[in-house]
């Protein structure tokens, strides 16, 4: 029996023609929907989509499975129909996204912006910077990107420490965030988008932070209470990273734009050269495990 798989571009067809059992079916977001459609079992959205899926899914009589290019599920979670299963692309973008984070971190440590101003204004402007070694970080999200970053902070002679949505061996439960938040050079935030994790970085968990110490996002923007964050930045007791804000994009007006001690890119930290390949990898492998009656590894279930 033929598995029928719709996918968004020519890069999942070709990916998904590679498996043995699945028949590829191109289709174009925002157009009609093949014939093919209504026997299709497997559902690709495409990479980020910002759209209601369930206009979509209402065209899919037989659909099982969702399975995403992104490794945030926000935009699915609580509009799937009844027994169809949620799986996302863990493992395609956690290295690219571990790598905007330590670039952040050597930027702000390094004063890389500092000398840029300089250099612009033609000074020569030698001092002694911070460093990322030796530095203790909380990375908050213990999934593949929190992985990612540890071993790369270990490179660099930086310690991490995890924290889950639970206590697990190696990684603290996020109840014991209070107690840690103060003892950390800087705290990484890389959870799943969620209503537990909406504004999980409030003011409360800004006021915790030990003074000098850097945020790091690259979660969703509402995880990070912004207003809040704001209020921190403009005291000049806390810094920033960003990739991602709430609102996105934001306003001209938005006083993140001027808000000191901040680093901010516009959620590219996953978009990279090669970002499509990795995760239609990672989408061909979740498809045929499905294809062989097995259960995707990626399925939602609400851990971070």
């Amino acid at each position: 029996m033929t598995l029928t798989v719709l996918v968004p571009d020519e890069v999942g067809v070709q990916a998904l023609s590679q498996v043995d059992g699945v028949r590829p079916v191109h289709y174009t977001p925002g157009q009609p929907l093949p014939a093919e459609a209504a026997d299709a079992e497997v559902l690709v959205p495409r990479f980020l989509a910002g759209t209601d899926p369930r206009d979509v899914f209402a065209q899919l009589p037989n659909l099982k499975l969702v399975q995403l290019l992104s490794a945030g599920a926000e935009n699915f979670i609580g509009r799937m129909p009844e027994g169809v299963l949620l799986s996302t692309c863990r493992g395609a973008h956690g290295g690219s996204t571990a790598e905007w984070a330590i670039g952040a971190l050597l930027a702000i440590y390094r004063d890389f912006f500092v000398f840029e101003r300089a250099r612009a204004e033609g000074r020569w402007d030698y001092h002694l910077t911070d460093t990322l070694q030796d530095k203790k970080v909380l990375i908050v999200g213990a999934g593949d990107l929190g992985e990612q970053l540890r071993r790369r902070l270990e490179s660099f002679d930086a310690t991490a420490t995890m924290v889950g949505r639970t206590a697990r061996e190696g990684v603290h439960g996020v109840d014991e965030l209070p107690e840690l938040l103060p003892r950390f050079d800087a705290v990484v935030v890389f959870t799943p988008m969620t209503d537990e994790t909406r504004h999980l970085v409030d003011a409360k968990f800004l006021a915790a932070m030990k003074d000098g110490a850097i945020l790091v996002n690259g979660a969703r923007g509402p995880v990070v209470d912004t207003d809040a964050l704001v209020a921190e930045l403009t005291s000049g007791r806390l810094r920033a990273a960003l990739d991602v804000t709430d609102p996105e994009p934001l306003p001209a007006d938005h006083p993140l734009w001027t808000a000191p001690g901040l680093f901010l890119t516009p959620h590219v930290a996953g978009s990279c050269t090669g970002h499509t390949r990795r995760a239609y990898a990672v989408v061909a492998a979740e498809v045929a495990r499905y294809a062989a009656g097995e259960r995707p590894r990626n399925l939602v279930t609400g851990t971070y």
